[in-house]
């Protein structure tokens, strides 16, 4: 079977939320909104963002009435289509952070490692299964130019007091046997393996049980600003609130602030069949890290709890008008492409075949981390962009965007990372342009060795760029 045909016999599904025909665990559907009522606090968006800004809100203050409005259903977007990499870093990596807030950055590491572990105390108090793994990860040099970077990135970490620590090729080997590896960096804690769909699930319920109202399937259409509160219409319905939190990330509805700096980007992952216990065991990997390559345009995966290989990133795509469907998810070129790599990484394992593929947009900014903002005299207040890492970081911006939303004066809302927007994109169609460009750019340097272009350069020097 050649890699076309392997692609199109997997099912067009996300695992995470349709594993063998399996929901029983996901949380019914509750009935759109189709009157008018009030609230103190209404949450639009039940992604993980959203529904950590409810839990956060209503653990604090359990008289206060909090209403959250979906489009679709809990996690519809990115919270369910990711890989589960939670993550420490709220900055998209030690480097990416400090050649933005260089002055914060020790701030920063020390609040992503206190968030990862209140996320992890969170689930356990509240008795939710997210099959969390507590693995770390390993970034792979597969070019001889990336383990000089490798060695440059563990130096750094370690002056940060980060415990991550080198893997030469053997080591590399014997941690996940690739013939493509040729070093590593082992970020031993930095990172846990969760299931994003029990953990969407979870979360859910547990907001649910605390008395927060789910209205789903209620896109909200427009916000309007009143002396005494702030009117959120859907089709239907509507509500009087006080104050408003917007997390809807990727699709950036209904507030087009967001736009200006948050653009989607489609990534793509295929999920294989479980692998036999020969095929485990072909491969090491006995400490199941999350692993990634090191390129600019870069792989990640991981091995769910039923012993399959999630495979993704590497061919993030941004459509004109900030694109976002169906059509663009149903395409095969990407799932294509990176099933050809994903031999090419493992040919030990050919043969296997594929029993999922997706794909969603990621919100990305041009800083790669969490952008927020308000309006209405701070009464509405959003989080957005966590480009690829939001599992993790998004309970922190939930917190930051409660912060805003409240008028709470809190180290978080002092950061520069908070309070300083990353520079917006252009509109169109200069910004698909300047985007497909870019990305022809990251594609030739990591053919040039790494090497960057004149524009790239520039891109840096304005602290500006594009990823997933």
């Amino acid at each position: 079977m050649d890699l076309l045909e392997l692609v199109k016999a997997a099912k067009p599904a996300v695992y995470w939320t349709e594993r063998d025909g399996d929901n029983s665990l996901a949380p019914e559907a509750q009935p759109a909104l189709t009157h008018s009522t009030a609230a103190d606090l209404v949450i639009i968006g039940s992604g993980f963002t959203g529904l950590w800004a409810a839990l956060q809100a209503k653990e604090e203050a359990p008289g206060r009435q909090v209403v959250v409005l979906e489009a679709e259903t809990a996690g519809f977007g990115a919270s369910t289509r990711n890989g589960g990499f939670c993550e420490a870093s709220l900055t998209h990596g030690l480097d990416n952070g400090l050649s933005h807030w260089p002055d914060e950055i020790d701030t920063l590491l020390e609040m992503g490692e206190q968030n990862l572990e209140e996320l992890i105390e969170t689930l356990d108090r509240l008795n939710i299964d997210a099959n969390v793994e507590r693995t770390g990860q390993i970034s792979f040099a597969t070019e001889p130019w990336q383990v000089d970077d490798l060695h440059e990135y563990v130096k750094t970490s370690v002056d940060h007091g980060e415990d991550v620590v080198f893997l030469d090729r053997d080591a590399a080997k014997a941690e996940v046997n690739s013939p493509t590896y040729l070093a590593g960096a082992w970020d031993l804690d930095g990172a846990a393996m969760v299931d994003p769909g029990l953990l969407t699930w979870g979360l859910r319920r547990a907001c649910v049980d605390l008395g927060i109202e789910f209205y789903d399937g209620t896109r909200v259409t427009s916000i309007e600003a009143n002396p005494s509160s702030l009117t959120v219409r859907s089709e239907h319905g509507q509500i009087a609130a006080q104050r408003v939190v917007v997390a809807t990330n990727a699709w950036a509805e209904p507030e087009k602030q967001i736009r200006r700096y948050v653009i989607p980007i489609y990534d793509h992952v295929l999920m294989t069949e479980p692998l036999s216990t020969q095929q485990l065991s072909s491969l090491g990997w006995e400490n199941r890290q999350g692993l990634a390559d090191s390129a600019n345009q870069f792989h990640y995966y991981r091995l769910s709890a039923d012993n399959r290989i999630l495979w993704g990133g590497y061919d993030a795509n941004y459509y004109k008008g900030n694109g976002i469907g169906h059509q663009y998810e149903a395409q095969t070129d990407s799932h294509t492409k990176i099933a050809g790599h994903f031999f090419e990484t493992f040919p030990q394992l050919e043969g296997l075949g594929f029993s999922h593929r997706w794909a969603g947009p990621i919100g990305t900014t041009s800083k790669f981390s969490a952008a927020f903002g308000t309006k209405h005299d701070n009464r509405l207040a959003w989080a957005a962009g966590y480009t690829g890492l939001g599992v993790g970081a998004s309970r922190w911006g939930a917190r930051v965007a409660l912060d805003l939303v409240d008028g709470v004066q809190s180290d978080r809302t002092q950061l520069k990372m908070v309070r300083k927007r990353p520079m917006p994109f252009p509109p169109e169609p200069i910004r698909n342009v300047v985007v497909q460009f870019t990305r022809s750019q990251i594609a030739k340097a990591d053919d040039n060795k790494g090497e960057q272009g004149l524009w790239l350069k520039l891109l840096d020097s304005l602290g500006v760029g594009f990823d997933s």
